[in-house]
């Protein structure tokens, strides 16, 4: 990764060179047969990405937000009772949207960086009569990593659908749909995935598949009805064209580049090495005396840090790095907003990526006016990568 302003945002990511070059082949239209192989070869391989070998894939030209709005449009209809896990942002975005199409919804909130315990989630499930339980996986705004196979068996033994946002997990945490019991999961290309910015993806269960046949309202939206897309995504994976509304080719071509690196070092080894830069990192802040926006052990996720700014450091600390040639992001969280900063370290960012992203956070700090020993953080991150 040797772009002089490096992107460590937590999304979009930095793209490898053959993503790079599958997104700039010359234009095919949407009934090439070179198209019809990689969009068939793409949903196939985001199967086993999401461990979910039962599960019908969606590819839909969109962002992340396009697929959560899928998933919401396509399960609940009015009347139907939500419980929203909240950790976050994007949370507070899907509780809206439920309430959009017709929902009631209930919150379990925490306060920022942190999440709703089991039992506070279990006693509102107690309540009865939820149709679904929506999870955010890791949310962008808070860095909070959700324990979605424990939440998913609290919901099934409550009779409720999992819906988890994986916009800022999938390709870079452990999700294993079918074994964890989880009925639709979304996500987008542009973060863990490793692909450009555009792509909505979503998996559902034969159960949500289901529960979406025995609606008795009509979807309301013909963009985001499963009953349009169905049979595009079935014919495209038979090798067959059709048409509903023209898929965007070039980042359907990159997204299948990159499912395949992902794929051929294994998800297993892609969570591992996930884990592996995230710890480096915290050894990094802690060194630095940085402190994790997360308020427990176990809550902060592998594929963004959040890092609260120390007294006297405000967000020109962002501006700072970006002159030393990385690309960082401040807050998002509304409430907490120009408190902390955040760093991404997803898909395939490696090693040295990560430290070169330390050193330029020396750097700015340093530039803040932040008193701390020089070399630390790199130093901290380099014993921890061995």
């Amino acid at each position: 990764m040797t772009d002089p302003n490096l992107l460590m945002i937590p999304g979009p990511i930095g793209l490898t060179p053959q993503v790079l070059a599958a997104l700039s082949t010359p234009q095919r239209g949407h009934l090439d047969p070179v198209f019809m192989k990689a969009f068939s070869s793409t949903l196939k391989r985001l199967r086993d990405v999401f461990a979910a070998p039962t599960a019908q894939p969606f590819v839909v030209s969109g962002s992340g937000t396009l697929a959560m709005e899928m998933a919401v449009a396509n399960l609940v209809q009015p009347g139907d009772r939500a419980l929203v896990v909240n950790s976050g942002y994007f949370s507070d975005r899907i509780g809206k949207m439920l309430e959009l199409h017709g929902a009631t919804v209930t919150h379990v909130r925490a306060e920022p960086g942190d999440l709703p315990t089991l039992d506070d989630v279990e006693r509102a499930l107690k309540s009865g009569g939820f149709k679904v339980l929506t999870i955010t996986h890791v949310d962008t705004s808070t860095g909070v990593l959700a324990p979605v196979q424990s939440l998913a068996k609290l919901a099934k033994a409550h009779g409720a659908l999992v819906v988890v946002d994986g916009v800022c997990s999938a390709g870079g945490e452990a999700l294993e749909l079918d074994v964890w019991g989880v009925d639709v999961a979304f996500t987008a290309s542009q973060k863990a995935l490793g692909a450009p910015p555009g792509l909505g993806v979503l998996l559902a269960s034969p159960k949500a598949m289901e529960a979406w046949k025995a609606r008795t309202r009509p979807v309301a939206s013909m963009y985001l009805d499963f009953a349009e897309w169905l049979p595009i995504m079935q014919a495209y994976e038979a090798g067959a064209p059709s048409y509903f509304a023209t898929p965007a080719v070039n980042l359907i071509l990159a997204l299948d580049v990159s499912l395949g690196q992902l794929l051929d070092e294994s998800m297993c080894q892609r969570v591992a090495r996930h884990v592996s830069l995230a710890t480096a990192a915290r050894a990094a802040w802690s060194a630095l005396g940085l402190t994790p926006l997360t308020k427990r052990p176990g809550l902060a996720a592998h594929t963004l840090s959040a890092l609260t700014y120390p007294a006297g450091v405000d967000a020109g600390l962002v501006k700072h790095v970006a002159a030393n040639g990385v690309n960082i992001a401040g807050g998002l969280h509304p409430a907490i907003k120009a408190t902390y900063f955040r760093v991404g370290h997803m898909g395939s960012t490696d090693a040295g990526a990560l430290l070169t992203t330390i050193a330029a956070v020396e750097r700015g700090l340093k530039a803040s006016g932040y008193r701390f020993d020089a070399g630390a953080g790199v130093a901290a991150a380099q014993r921890a990568l061995g």
